[in-house]
């Protein structure tokens, strides 16, 4: 499946600006050193001042960008969140509510590319997100500040989404249909990074089931017969 996405809310970036805290962030997920300097090199902590921050990792030639598996996390979400629909019995028949293990299914089974996706501002600039986080604690309410780096409402994202089971399609697209009502990226519940999408390309047509020629062969003779 090719893929368009078109924000209608802004996004908010979601990597920490500090880069030793971003550091230890990625070691404690993964252990290919490739990817962690991969990662490191990316996110961007020269485009801002601001080190507490979260901001969106950089190409090369500073275009923002988004990982594959930022996307895998958003079927994630969505999946988990669709299945439940369909098990509490709502109008829909949702097909995420069939498959069982889905976040293996999503691992194994569907595939985002390329790995580094760049975000399309056409012509429109960068900002920031400021909001308030609550917290109860043994001490009481505590309440702080978050800021995030935001793409703005009308970037566009274009990527490839691979099922190796053809019957998986439906799947995701139940669950990008759901990015108009539940975004992508940080801040979601309030309806940052919602979207709308579009396919690409032509959908493949559904394997049919073709008679083998020796039952086919069988079939005549016994018309003949009779």
């Amino acid at each position: 499946m090719k893929v368009r996405l078109t924000f209608i809310e802004e996004s908010l970036g979601s990597t920490p600006a500090k880069e030793n805290l971003l550091r230890e962030y990625i070691v404690s997920k993964s252990s290919d050193p490739v990817k962690i300097e991969e990662e490191i090199a990316a996110h961007g902590v020269q485009a801002v001042e601001d080190d507490r921050m979260t901001v969106f990792p950089r190409l090369a030639d500073g275009r923002p960008i988004f990982w594959d598996y930022q996307i895998k996390g958003f079927l994630k979400d969505s999946w988990q969140m669709l299945a439940k629909a369909g098990k509490a019995g709502y109008e829909g028949g949702w097909a995420c509510s069939c498959i069982k293990a889905y976040k293996k299914t999503i691992d194994g089974l569907i595939f985002v590319f390329p790995r580094q996706i760049p975000i399309e501002m056409h012509g429109m600039k960068m900002d920031t997100c400021e909001r308030p986080l609550r917290a109860s604690t043994p001490m009481g309410e505590r309440v702080s500040i978050a800021k995030s780096e935001t793409v703005p409402e009308g970037s566009t994202l274009q990527f490839e989404i691979t099922c190796l089971d053809p019957h998986l399609e439906e799947c995701v697209i139940e669950c990008l249909n759901y990015g108009k009502l539940r975004g992508l990226s940080q801040w979601r519940n309030s309806g940052k990074g919602r979207f709308t999408w579009e396919r690409l390309d032509e959908p493949a047509e559904k394997p049919t089931k073709k008679r083998g020629k020796k039952k086919a062969d069988e079939t005549a003779e016994d018309d003949g017969e009779a």
